[in-house]
């Protein structure tokens, strides 16, 4: 089939430098691209959450806040 399409000028001289190193036609590097793109993709497993290593102590220390990289930033300066 035969259709038109609009790409930017960088991508198409990839392409069709790949094309050349491959000794292929533009359409088949467009056509092979374009399948690997739409190929479906294995459906990832439910992901188990990680398990985290603890060492003793007493917890956090008092006015740590996890949810503040700022807040931790000035306990860690002080």
């Amino acid at each position: 089939m035969r259709t038109t399409i609009s790409i930017s000028d960088s991508l198409l001289e990839l392409a069709k430098k790949a094309s050349r190193e491959r000794s292929s036609t533009l359409g088949e590097v467009i056509e092979e691209a374009l399948r690997a793109s739409l190929a479906p993709r294995p459906k990832s497993s439910a992901k188990k959450r990680p398990s985290l290593v603890t060492f003793k102590g007493n917890g956090l220390c008092e006015g740590v806040d996890l949810d503040s990289s700022a807040a931790l930033l000035d306990v860690m300066d002080s």
